[in-house]
């Protein structure tokens, strides 16, 4: 009895630090988004009015945060799918392909992560600079000046910029994941399969994507949150939101209302919109990507 009484305050003692600095950083946090939705009030002033649900009306009549919402959504489905392919893609081809200079290839493609986020949105704020930038400048080097752009001044190319931008940040990093599951997985497999007369196509479709289906599952619900935060940043850093609105992303937009506008607890009620907005696609995709685990 003394024994399990004292393996459960080890425990206690063991959870309750991270238990109390979660519920002081983001249990706390979270809710008193929720509760400031529901007021109208400045982000200076102590003054509020409550509203009820009058800001979350006020979001469905809002046209510019329609808009945000429609990029946000354009870059979760665009970057995810393109990230989670090319990184699938490379790390079957460094982990199985045959041929010299693979670890020159792997640290290349992992040098994005090593630097930090806001660096990377400058550089690539930098590469866009329409008189200066190194893409519109190598473009007028071989020729192709007809193609040499106002890459983030331009309403119907600036979105697709960002999502490059994204896309080449996170490829590595996810790259590093999917070779390290792929090395788990047994040559006797592939051996087998071989035998069988399989093509390395087959292989991977067969034997590879199979066996690192479940770390695949969680890497899109890790990364498809992720990528909201991250595009944030992104934008706020490359283009603002503009031109007029078209870069726009909610957590970009929920910054300039309450910080901008000082109407805060319109922007909280956004807060709150993507909160939900989150976990719903998470739910979603995890239920969607539910298949049956295989082990070798």
């Amino acid at each position: 009895m003394n024994r399990k009484r004292s393996q459960g305050r080890f425990v206690f003692f063991c959870i309750a630090p991270a238990a109390i600095l979660v519920t002081l950083f983001i249990f706390i946090p979270t809710i008193n988004v929720f509760r400031m939705s529901l007021y109208r009030m400045g982000g200076i002033t102590n003054r509020k009015e409550f509203v009820g649900l009058n800001n979350f009306k006020s979001l469905i009549a809002d046209k510019n945060f329609l808009q945000a919402m429609q990029n946000s959504i354009a870059i979760i489905v665009l970057v995810t799918l393109c990230t989670v392919f090319f990184a699938i893609l490379f790390a079957a081809i460094l982990s199985r392909g045959k041929f010299k200079g693979k670890n020159f290839f792997r640290v290349i493609f992992y040098i994005p992560n090593i630097l930090s986020i806001v660096v990377i949105a400058g550089i690539f704020g930098a590469i866009y600079n329409p008189s200066t930038g190194l893409l519109n400048t190598f473009l007028n080097a071989i020729g192709l000046g007809s193609l040499a752009h106002q890459w983030m001044g331009d309403e119907k190319i600036v979105l697709y910029s960002v999502i490059f931008a994204l896309v080449w940040q996170a490829i590595g990093y996810y790259m590093v994941m999917y070779m390290a599951s792929m090395a788990a997985i047994p040559q006797d497999l592939y051996e087998a399969a071989s035998l069988d007369g399989a093509t390395e196509i087959q292989m991977f479709f067969r034997v590879t994507l199979p066996l690192v289906w479940s770390n695949i599952r969680t890497t899109l619900t890790f990364y498809i949150i992720s990528t909201i935060n991250l595009s944030f940043l992104f934008v706020q850093i490359m283009s603002d939101g503009g031109p007029n609105g078209h870069s726009e992303v909610f957590l970009n937009y929920m910054y300039k209302q309450a910080y901008g506008a000082g109407v805060y607890g319109y922007g909280m009620a956004i807060g709150v919109v993507v909160f939900i907005f989150s976990f719903a696609l998470a739910a979603i995709v995890n239920k969607i990507t539910e298949r049956e685990v295989l082990e070798f």
